[in-house]
């Protein structure tokens, strides 16, 4: 990778670094460290549970059912929330569940639940699962979620206001962080494909008039599941709601029934999308689920749940909504092709097309964020469709980074400190300066960069490219060049002419969500169609930059620039 670095508020690039993998992917690979670390400083918060899959919690693979897993998981978080609060508290959404794993009977599965971030009266509270073999002794994690719970009012109707979470370890002080973009991103999550669907900001898939004709598509109402579950007191939890993980555990069975008429074969699920609760549901309730098969992908599937609460008299009240992401795998653990889906005209061919926009964002959120990808281009094609999952990975990379305890102080010199943090082929830079100045009014300093050629030298020229939103821009930077073109290259000819280097950035700004949290400054590469590398200039990258402002004593500021 390229670092860039010079003096507060520039960026040049003088090497080039082998990176295996993101600074988000770093912290994964400390999983030892942290928890030696966690050992001791442990969380008031966190709540452990084990399980052994008997029999009873399987499939006809002798794998433990995903709806079984989704109970314990809930069940887990539900315990840690409340301990938090204590009060009651009950599920209010959860974020995608990618499953990496399944597990076997006989294998035992430890859930671990802590609350990362508390929010007024909800709070964010992050899951851990994997899964043990008693026999070998062999670990493995099988997924990771974030769940948000809210509290429930008192009987006097007054809301419960959450304390404050005080993070104390590394990995603490980091979900602590990223929870707040996470939120962020919640909160627009429902408003996403509505926004690209009805700009147009992505290419849909056409729906082909062969495939209404063709004798081997598989018309989507033959995938139809419609099942009506009566809510028991076993099922409800206890605050008298039926238990969120039994409504996700009913919607996990039906969407595997109409995976299984299309492809005819057992499905094996995947993913889960991000859902959400949208009301309670009580002993008594006639819970009435259904599900169809979206659409159908090379070796994917999607099945689209619905789940609607009713009594013996009165409307049905809409529940819940999920996405399911099924694959069908064949002897060697490999997914097999599908079949084709032939969708119901209207509402139908809507469901068809807007699955081909949630795998698109499926994809690019794996692309930007996952934290087991390796190798990633410094500069992420930057578009509409995954603007939200950019600007998040913008942020929360750079807060992931200055969290980091193990930074080593270089020099200082004139109050001015330069810490360095080398790891494995990775090397980052951090300055830090206590300056006279308001951190609100550092923070619109320095998130102006159409003005920063006026106060720095090393910036020649900032045009503003486009404006995305109130909290994020696009920029092209140009700055003097100290790494030359190579021998053939096109830049190679104006070595002697010393040629200028430019950037493409995205710049997201983000101010503080409470008390404590800094400004945030965040910059990243990414690339556009409209503004391709030239001969002109030598293109420089960067993968993670910017800076974080405190509010300190006396209305002074501690602002620390950041690097990699």
């Amino acid at each position: 990778m390229r670092i860039m670095w010079e003096q507060p508020g520039s960026y040049r690039s003088f090497s080039t670094l082998k990176m295996s993998c993101r600074v988000s992917g770093d912290l994964e690979r400390d999983e030892a460290e942290e928890e030696e670390e966690e050992e001791e400083s442990m969380n008031p918060t966190e709540v452990k549970m084990s399980q052994i899959v008997m029999p009873c919690h399987s499939n006809h693979r002798q794998e433990l059912s995903v709806g079984q897993l989704l109970k314990w998981i809930d069940s887990t978080a539900c315990l840690s929330a409340e301990r938090h609060a204590g009060s009651p508290c009950v599920t209010a959404s959860m974020d995608d569940i990618h499953f990496e794993h399944t597990i076997s009977v006989g294998q035992v599965v430890n859930i671990k639940a802590r609350v990362n971030r508390a929010f007024n009266t909800s709070m964010e509270v992050g899951i851990q699962v994997s899964c043990e073999d008693l026999f070998s002794d062999r670990h493995w994690r099988v997924c990771h979620a974030y769940a948000t719970f809210v509290t429930q009012r008192r009987n006097t109707g007054q809301k419960v206001i959450l304390k404050p979470i005080v993070p104390h370890t590394q990995r603490e002080q980091v979900e602590y962080s990223v929870a707040a973009e996470r939120r962020r991103v919640r909160m627009v999550h429902d408003d996403i494909i509505k926004d690209l669907l009805s700009h147009g900001s992505i290419q849909q898939g056409r729906l082909d008039t062969d495939l209404f004709k063709c004798s081997y598509a598989v018309a989507a109402e033959r995938t139809k599941v419609e099942s009506v579950e009566l809510v028991l007191p076993p099922h409800a939890n206890h605050q008298v709601n039926t238990f969120g993980g039994q409504i996700m555990a009913w919607m996990v069975n039906v969407a595997t029934i109409a995976a299984s008429r299309l492809c005819q074969a057992h499905p094996t699920l995947r993913a889960i999308d991000m859902f959400t609760f949208r009301g309670p549901s009580q002993i008594g309730d006639r819970l009435l689920l259904r599900a169809i098969v979206n659409n159908a992908f090379k070796n994917s599937l999607e099945v689209g749940v619905r789940a609607e609460a009713y009594q013996e008299e009165g409307p049905n009240r809409h529940i819940n909504s999920a996405f399911m992401t099924f694959e069908v795998l064949d002897d060697h653990g490999k997914p097999c092709m599908l079949p084709r889906i032939r969708p119901e005209p209207l509402e139908g061919e809507r469901r068809f097309q807007e699955a081909i926009a949630r795998k698109k964002i499926r994809l690019d959120r794996k692309y930007i964020i996952s934290r087991t990808q390796g190798e990633v281009p410094l500069s992420v094609p930057w578009d509409p469709r995954n603007q939200v999952y950019l600007s998040y990975n913008n942020v929360s990379a750079l807060k992931m980074l200055a969290a980091r305890n193990n930074w080593r102080l270089s020099s200082e010199k004139d109050k001015v400190r330069l810490y360095t943090l080398e790891q494995k082929s990775t090397l980052s830079f951090r300055v830090e300066s206590e300056v006279d100045v308001p951190a609100h009014r550092a923070f619109c300093l320095l998130a102006e960069l159409s003005s920063r050629p006026s106060w720095d030298t090393h910036y020649q020229k900032c045009e503003l490219i486009h404006r995305v939103d109130d909290d994020d821009f696009l920029y092209r930077v140009v700055t003097p060049s100290v790494q030359h073109g190579a021998p053939g290259s096109p830049t190679s000819a104006n070595q002697g002419a010393g040629i200028l280097q430019d950037f493409i950035l995205l710049a997201s700004k983000r101010k503080p969500c409470s008390s404590g949290d800094p400004y945030v400054i965040a910059l990243r590469s990414v690339s556009l169609p409209t503004h391709p590398p030239t001969d002109t200039y030598n293109r420089g990258e960067v993968l993670c930059a910017g800076f974080t402002i405190l509010e300190s004593e006396n209305n002074m500021s501690l602002v620390r620039q950041t690097s990699v």
